[in-house]
This record gives structure tokens, C-alpha cells and sequence, in this order.
């Protein structure tokens, strides 16, 4: 009896992790981020920053509630970057889900040398921006808002648009359609140059998709017809590139990946190098993978590794929700 009621504790407990994990490894639910020595880490908890130090736990509060007060209304965090020297804070709140994950909302930025706190996107639609990081150096913030990619100084508060949807909620930048998402859990479609002087991100052009329509039954007493950019079994999907956008001047480079756009995915795409991009294509069928060096000034892409399998090669999205970085070793000689 007392072996299967620890049976039945020992399940529970492995159930409720399981639950745990999949609740918060969502994206834009970061549950810990750790200081550069290892020695700490950073959660966010009711409603403020808590740093942990290790190996004793002890706990003190690293951004407190009223820091977070903007005009007498609290700022929530639900997850937040930190810049380099600690000294700034992205938050990130207010988010509502895209499809299945709260990457939409809004972000503040916290000065704690000031004490200042700004809000990055002011006069955008409340909840619509996605994905904001720092550039390099922290005197900037890049996000996607309603398929383009924006950039502001956080001096002067100037905004600027670094990208083009030509008019059409299809031409995507900076994020992805629902295919990419389903097929390879891809979300944050943009990376920051090592030198802050260029974004790399993807431009999805799903205008050749035709719409698959759902219904949404829960968000109101009538139902709401719902169109899905969805290419149905035997139809192409959405055909997908690589730019590089100048943010002085908002020009972008085209990448020349070899191979047609609607019959291959670019599944991964990271600087390796200032001035080099290094991408994952794969072909439709999903069993031939190419790893590319993009040299950004040139725009030609140089084959470095290719591999197939006779029924599938897998992708980091099986093994992890988080897609986004590659993992180097040895001085970025090599890498996983």
C-alpha cells in the first residue's frame, strides 16, 4: 500500500512538472535569466525583478514594484532584458497570444541610474509589438510591429521604419506566417548585427496563400469567421528570403540563396561573423539540409555543410522551443 501511494505521488509530481514546462517554456515567458558570472539569476515575480544569489538563495529585489510605476499604473513585467552593463531594463507586458504564444504587447525601458522609465512604441496600437531587443550597445531598441521592423533611439525617442509590406497584411517581416511557426517553431524572425549598424531578418510573402477560414467561437456570444494564411497538402508554401537592412538609411540586401524560395525553408539564420550570416535551408520534403555563409556586402551565399536522410533531417525545433541562436564552441570555430 505505502509503495503505491509513493507510486502515485511520484507520477503526480511528474505530471505537474510536465505541466510547468510546458506553461512557461513558452516564448516570451523566459523563466530565468542568469548574471554573466552564474553566481545569480533574475526571475520575474509578482509584479517586480528578483535577484537570487547562489548557492544560499538569498533573495533581494533587483527592480521593485514602484520602479515599474508609470503615471500611477503598474507595469507587470512578464519577461525582460537586461543591457549588457545591467544598467537597462527592456520589459516586456501586456501580451496576447499569436496563435499559440503571448509574443504580442508592450515594452518599457527602465533606466536605473535615473530612474526613468519610457515606453518604446508610443503611438502604436496598444499590444502589437513583438520581439524588442537591444541593439549592441544599448542606445537602441529593434521590434516588429504589424509585419515590419522598426528601430528607435532611446536618446531622442525618434522612430524609424527599416521595412516595407507594400500595403498587404501577407508581406511579412521580421516574423513568420503560420506554416514556419507550426512546422519549426519559429516566432522572432530578426537579429541584430554584432556592430549595431544592421538588422538580418526574414521576409515571409504568403500573397500566393490562399485562406483557410476558422471559426472563433470563444471571444464572443457570436461567432467570428477568422482567415488563416494555411497552404493546404500539395500546395506551395509561403516563399521566404534573407535581407540585411542598413538602419542609417533603411536599404536592404537581398541575400542570394541559391534554390526556389517556395520549395525550400530557411529554418535557421544567425550572425556568425561581422559582415557573414550563417543560414539552415531546407528542401520541401524536409530530408536534405545545406548550411550557408552569407557574406552581407556581396550578398552570395557559399555552401559549407549539406546532409540527407531518406525519410527526414531534424531540426533544432525538435529538441527545443527555443530556436533563436546557434551554439558555438571552441572561439566560434565550431559549432553544434
Amino acid at each position: 500500500m505505502l509503495f503505491r501511494t509513493s507510486k502515485k505521488t511520484i507520477l503526480s509530481f511528474f505530471v505537474f512538472q510536465l505541466l510547468v514546462l510546458l506553461v512557461y517554456a513558452q516564448p516570451g515567458i523566459p523563466v530565468t535569466k542568469w548574471t554573466p558570472d552564474g553566481n545569480s539569476y533574475y526571475q520575474a515575480e509578482k509584479g517586480e525583478i528578483v535577484k537570487t544569489d547562489l548557492p544560499g538563495l538569498t533573495k533581494t529585489t533587483f527592480i521593485s514594484k514602484k520602479d515599474l510605476t508609470a503615471n500611477g499604473k503598474a507595469i507587470v513585467p512578464r519577461s525582460f532584458q537586461l543591457s549588457e552593463d545591467g544598467n537597462l531594463a527592456l520589459i516586456y507586458t501586456n501580451a496576447k497570444r499569436v496563435w499559440r504564444y503571448p509574443t504580442r504587447g508592450d515594452y518599457w525601458v527602465l533606466n536605473r541610474s535615473t530612474g526613468e522609465l519610457k515606453q518604446i512604441g508610443k503611438g502604436k496600437p496598444e499590444s502589437t509589438l513583438q520581439f524588442a531587443k537591444f541593439s549592441p550597445d544599448a542606445t537602441k531598441v529593434a521590434y516588429v510591429c504589424e509585419h515590419n521592423i522598426y528601430v528607435e533611439d532611446l536618446a531622442s525617442g525618434a522612430i524609424k521604419k527599416l521595412t516595407d509590406d507594400k500595403g498587404t497584411k501577407k508581406l511579412i517581416n521580421g516574423t513568420f506566417d503560420w506554416v514556419y511557426e507550426e512546422e519549426f517553431a519559429m516566432r522572432d524572425g530578426f537579429r541584430w548585427s554584432p556592430d549595431g549598424k544592421s538588422i538580418a531578418y526574414w521576409q515571409i510573402d504568403a500573397n500566393q496563400i490562399r485562406d483557410y477560414f476558422m471559426l472563433n467561437t470563444t471571444d464572443s456570444v457570436y461567432s467570428q469567421v477568422i482567415p488563416v494564411e494555411y497552404p493546404k497538402v500539395g500546395e506551395p508554401p509561403s516563399p521566404a528570403r534573407i535581407g540585411v537592412v542598413d538602419i542609417n538609411n533603411a536599404d536592404t540586401k537581398w541575400m542570394n540563396v541559391p534554390g526556389d524560395p517556395a520549395q525550400h525553408y530557411i529554418v535557421r539564420m544567425e550572425w556568425s561573423a561581422p559582415g557573414e550570416i550563417i543560414l539552415q535551408q531546407l528542401n520541401r520534403r524536409q530530408n536534405e539540409s545545406k548550411l550557408m555563409l552569407c557574406n552581407t556586402a556581396t550578398a552570395e551565399a557559399k555552401t559549407i555543410y549539406a546532409e540527407s536522410d531518406s525519410a527526414w533531417v531534424a531540426t533544432i525545433s525538435e529538441w527545443t522551443n527555443d530556436v533563436t541562436g546557434w551554439d558555438w564552441i571552441n572561439g566560434k570555430k565550431e559549432f553544434l
